[in-house]
């Protein structure tokens, strides 16, 4: 369950740029979709995909600390973009 989560935001973040067609959102959501992957797979891997365990809250947890681990990963992403002129330009490109 802990990829409900950061699948969320991922849905979230889609809205969003339907709306506001940003490049720094576009990355944002990606990492959100790259993190329900992750997820998901790891379930899969260990069977247990739709199951829901006993420990629901600790899953739970466990997801919103995948997502704010994103959210953290995505901050520095753009606090390092103008350190970097190859970031620096993805950043800053907006349509």
């Amino acid at each position: 369950m802990c990829y409900v989560v950061p699948f969320t935001g991922a849905v979230i973040t889609s809205v969003l740029w339907k709306k506001n067609k940003s490049v720094k959102l576009w990355w944002l959501n990606l990492l959100f979709y790259g993190g329900t992957l992750f997820g998901v797979i790891d379930h899969l891997w260990n069977g247990e995909l739709f199951l829901i365990s006993e420990q629901v809250t600790k899953d739970l947890f466990l997801g919103v600390a995948i997502t704010c681990a994103i959210v953290l990963a995505w901050v520095l992403l753009l606090a390092l973009a103008p350190t970097n002129p190859t970031l620096n330009h993805y950043v800053n490109v907006e349509k």
